[in-house]
């Protein structure tokens, strides 16, 4: 250990960390070193200084307005058709001006699953994990629309090894790799919410957590995929997350909006069921689009209503995004285009004694960027809304909670394929689970040829 070292965490009040580096043999000194080498001490310092000073969201809050939206019944003026804004989605996709961004890095244990999300079997019927059914609508809109959608896979260190390996197993699959990469986004440490000091895992081992989905702006530049990005001729990307197995994969609808409108960062919003749903808040404040957390909105802005009853916050944000590289490459210029957000959490950590000790109750501060942060900065962002029958279903919680289950997904799923069963004139028996590969979702005349003639199915039955 160097003089350096010491006295920069000692400077930072860090100085904690080495209380067992010299019990340390050689290689578990040099991976605490590699760890300390990837932390921005005084970042971290910073952040922890903010931690109890009033909310600057609690003023803005106040001020929030619903956002110029292209809605499904009825838009403002200056928006393009669906059919133009469809027609022009195609054009991109056909023309390669597309790619896809798809974020991965969650783990899988609030549903039980000791695995990465992504390798979740949601498919009701097939068993299909995340991953491949949203690899499979990507598939099937190339095949549709005869274009090579490149596809970008964040993982976080937590997940990327077994994610990556699964992926190559089973040979992306049938993804065309030379249109695939992988990267994985940073880490930050967690700190003591008392004292601000950084966490330890384990002696050799600081408590590193991803740095949120924000973190897909320094990953992508660190990993060389925007710059592939630039140098395919990728105009846009459509960016979601791996945990909504409804997310319409490079919608052209959407792509058509973002472009006809010059749009900088397009989201998707479906109407919030209730005021305070636990989704992240698509404003206007002072005429810039703005996404806050639903944590951060006071409940009294967040019940406001309409003369008609209706609410007037009623964009709930999707994660699901429309972004120009052009965009995205001028952000990197910017060190606090994606500012921290701080999470309070129970975190394991090492006593005095160096004992593991499970908390019970908020202990640590976690520190995470949001990529919807960066709304704010992007010229003509717009807001379009969508059914959530189609397009939301998002599996996060666990079993035993009412929404935003596996269960609550397959059933969405089974709902989803028993309505285009319907427009081909099927039928499907009452409590029979029926799931539909996307690629006969939206071929008419494949999904003809996959039913075989049969108008009332009665047995659980994956279509593909």
């Amino acid at each position: 250990m160097n003089s350096e070292w010491m006295s920069q965490l000692k400077e930072s009040g860090q100085q904690h960390l080495l209380q067992y580096f010299e019990a340390l043999d050689e290689g578990s000194q040099a991976r605490l070193l590699e760890q300390f080498r990837e932390i921005n001490f005084p970042l971290v310092q910073d952040l922890f200084g903010k931690f109890g000073q009033a909310d600057e969201w609690g003023e803005l809050a106040r001020q929030a307005e619903p956002p110029a939206a292209i809605r499904l019944q009825g838009s403002p003026n200056g928006f393009a058709s669906r059919d133009e804004a469809m027609q022009r989605g195609e054009e991109a996709i056909a023309n390669g001006e597309v790619g896809m961004v798809m974020v991965a890095g969650g783990q899988g244990s609030r549903l039980g699953f000791a695995h990465p999300k992504g390798l979740f079997p949601i498919g009701p019927v097939s068993g299909r994990t995340l991953l491949q059914i949203h690899i499979d609508k990507l598939k099937s809109i190339n095949d549709k629309y005869g274009s090579s959608i490149p596809l970008y896979v964040m993982t976080s260190p937590a997940t990327h090894h077994e994610t990556t390996d699964f992926l190559e197993r089973n040979q992306w699959f049938g993804y065309p790799t030379e249109h695939t990469a992988i990267f994985c986004q940073g880490t930050m440490p967690a700190v003591d919410a008392e004292t601000g000091r950084m966490i330890m895992a384990e002696r050799d081992q600081l408590f590193l957590s991803p740095d949120g989905h924000g973190g897909m702006l320094s990953a992508l530049t660190k990993s060389g995929s925007l710059n592939d990005m630039k140098l395919r001729g990728i105009e846009q990307i459509f960016y979601c997350q791996i945990d909504n197995p409804l997310a319409q994969i490079c919608d052209p609808v959407t792509i058509g909006h973002h472009v006809l409108a010059a749009s900088e960062m397009t989201c998707q919003a479906v109407p919030k069921r209730e005021p305070l749903q636990k989704v992240g808040n698509i404003v206007s404040i002072e005429g810039r689009t703005q996404i806050i957390e639903y944590s951060d909105l006071p409940e009294a802005v967040a019940r406001k209503t309409n003369p008609d009853g209706t609410l007037m916050l009623w964009a709930g944000s999707i994660a699901v995004h429309v972004i120009d590289v052009a965009f995205l490459d001028r952000m990197t210029e910017y060190a606090d285009a994606l500012p921290f957000h701080l999470a309070h959490k129970k975190v394991p950590f090492l006593n005095s004694e160096g004992v593991l000790i499970e908390p019970s109750e908020p202990n640590a501060l976690k520190f995470e960027r949001f990529i919807f942060d960066l709304l704010p900065q992007a010229k003509q962002a717009i807001v379009i809304e969508v059914d959530p029958q189609e397009a939301f279903s998002p599996v996060k919680n666990a079993p035993t909670e009412k929404s935003n289950t596996a269960l609550t997904a397959q059933q969405a799923m089974i709902a989803q394929a028993t309505r285009v069963l319907a427009g081909a004139e099927v039928t499907v028996a009452e409590g029979v689970a029926v799931e539909m590969h996307p690629a006969l979702a939206i071929d008419q005349e494949r999904l003809a040829i996959a039913l075989q003639g049969q108008k009332h199915i009665v047995e659980p039955t994956y279509f593909q």
